[in-house]
């Protein structure tokens, strides 16, 4: 027996994906802070990029006109040197070098004073730095200034002060300056950009919090928007499934006489229309269902004398001439089919009005198989169709009506047996511990997808022309479908041109439940002729794991 599969289990993103389907609201909120948040994102690079640029230009600008000022004082104080030495120029170099520099902290200039490349006097000054690295200065400067000495050379680079182990961002202006006997020096003026680095932390403080209270005021703004359309739409839902239940007064409220009002009203209109034409027909069905009952109940005085008669005659067709006993025998036949479709028209009366009731006993399923099958086995053996029964050797107990089951039953046999083409018929049951699933094969012509779709239609024949032997009225298989759905289950059927066809029938156990979702599909039988073992399918690949309480 096939084991009922088990629903896979859902993970919170997958219920987070469920429950963002299905929230219009949810959704609008979260694509709106979405875009509020690239937008804002977006912007805010773009103005933290142009201040960063602003402040930096700014810095340069203030950086080369102090260089000039203290470049040009240099250049001064050692023109006016009256120290010819080697260790007089040096203190020399080192007095000016302290007056470049200052007093000004962790803000205030650095100095490098370094030999230029192109110093064809040896250098009897020796390079030095004040209150920052001398490697830090990039080789290409230096190549700069000896390629343009007369004018200062900019770069903006990481530099590593005195006292600091993390390099900052600092504007470096060098320029050439002479020596008195030493010759040609670069002097690098080094400025820390630290008030403007704690500038742009501030204003990336204040970008980060407006961008958040952007953030939440678009979320709001998109809550409160979407609120007043969703608002609606929920009450517009919340009727619609009023009237699916059948609450055919409800109306949606209108307000105003914007669209929204608009759509209301012409949500009401259709409702009036929709009422008004279930009404008609609901009184059309009435008298439809009254017509049909009141003719079947008539029918049936004049049907009981013309049966009386009948049978008197029927008795005597041996005294009748040949042409009159057949015609005798042709009428009794006609007598059972015509008794047969009035007591199908008020079984079909009865579901129509409502009125259909049924009485459930705890019987064995594989009881009731067995005595269908061997009710039609004299049919069987005369269009030469091997009936074959697989089912559980174990009673299959299920509270139903057994007089019903076994008229579906009986139904599913006489068709499969019918269009079976005289092969193998065969008859599966299957149980799990709340559905039980019964199965009739056959491997005759089979039905395409069109005749599957009206198979359960009242009165229709898939092949008109086809000869019927069995008495048939065309009511069967609606009236079984009805039998099924009574019942809380479900009568399926799959098939396929040449490959016979499938008629699965699902009833639930206990009297409690139904199968409320529909099972899968029903496929036709694959295997070969006789081959009983391949030719028969799982007759429950999937039965409903859970059932729904009866209200």
């Amino acid at each position: 027996m096939t084991e009922a599969v088990r629903p896979a289990r859902t993970g919170p993103g997958t219920r987070l994906l469920r429950w963002w389907r299905g929230s219009l609201r949810l959704r609008v909120i979260s694509t709106t802070t979405l875009v509020g948040v690239a937008l804002s994102a977006l912007l805010g690079t773009v103005l933290f990029q142009q201040i960063g640029e602003g402040l930096v230009d700014q810095a340069v600008d203030n950086a080369q006109r102090d260089a000039s000022q203290q470049v040009a004082l240099a250049q001064e104080a050692f023109d006016s040197t009256d120290r010819r030495d080697d260790t007089g120029l040096s203190l020399a170099a080192d007095n000016q070098m302290q007056s470049m520099a200052g007093a000004g902290g962790q803000e205030g200039r650095r100095v490098v004073l370094w030999p230029a490349l192109d110093n064809e006097r040896g250098a009897p000054v020796s390079g030095r730095a004040l209150g920052a690295n001398a490697s830090d200065i990039p080789e290409s400067l230096r190549e700069a200034l000896r390629a343009d000495p007369t004018n200062q050379q900019v770069v903006v680079i990481p530099v590593t002060l005195a006292g600091q182990e993390q390099p900052v961002t600092a504007v470096v202006v060098g320029s050439r300056v002479s020596l008195v006997r030493a010759g040609a020096y670069d002097l690098f003026l080094v400025y820390p950009l630290l008030r403007e680095q704690e500038t742009l932390d501030l204003v990336r403080q204040l970008f980060v919090a407006a961008g958040a209270a952007l953030t939440l005021l678009m979320a709001g703004v998109g809550g409160v928007a979407t609120r007043i359309v969703t608002r609606p739409v929920e009450e517009a839902a919340t009727v619609s499934h009023q009237l699916a239940m059948g609450h055919l007064d409800e109306r949606l409220p209108v307000r105003g006489t914007d669209e929204l009002a608009q759509l209301a009203t012409s949500f009401n209109t259709m409702a009036d229309s929709i009422q008004l034409r279930i009404r008609e027909l609901r009184a059309l069905s009435q008298l439809q269902q009254r017509f049909v009952s009141d003719v079947s109940h008539e029918l049936r005085t004049p049907l009981t004398t013309i049966r009386m008669a009948g049978e008197i005659l029927h008795a005597s067709r041996e005294d009748f001439p040949l042409p009159v006993a057949r015609s005798a025998e042709l009428l009794q036949q006609e007598l059972d089919r015509f008794e047969e479709l009035l007591t199908e028209l008020l079984e079909i009366s009865r579901y129509d009005s409502g009125a259909a009731t049924i009485e459930r006993h705890l019987e064995d399923v594989v009881v009731l198989v067995q005595a269908a099958v061997d009710g039609v086995r004299a049919l069987a053996d005369r269009y030469g169709s091997e009936l074959v029964v697989v089912a559980p050797d174990e009673p299959v107990l299920v509270y139903m009506d057994g007089r019903r089951v076994s008229r579906v039953l009986r139904n599913l046999l006489s068709n499969a047996i019918e269009h079976g083409e005289g092969r193998p018929v065969l008859v599966a049951v299957a149980a799990t511990e709340q559905v039980v699933g019964v199965s009739v094969h056959d491997h005759g012509i089979g039905l395409d997808e069109q005749q599957q779709a009206h198979v359960f239609d009242r009165f229709w024949r898939a092949d008109p022309s086809r000869d019927r032997t069995t008495g048939g009225t065309g009511l069967g298989l609606a009236i079984a479908q009805e039998d099924a759905r009574v019942h809380g289950g479900w009568l399926q059927v799959g098939s396929a041109p040449g490959q016979g066809a499938c008629f699965r029938l699902l009833l639930p156990r206990q009297a409690t439940y139904v199968i409320a979702e529909q099972p899968p599909a029903v496929g036709p039988p694959t295997g070969p002729d006789g081959d009983h073992e391949h030719a028969v399918p799982p007759v429950v690949l999937a039965l409903a794991t859970h059932g729904e309480e009866e209200p």
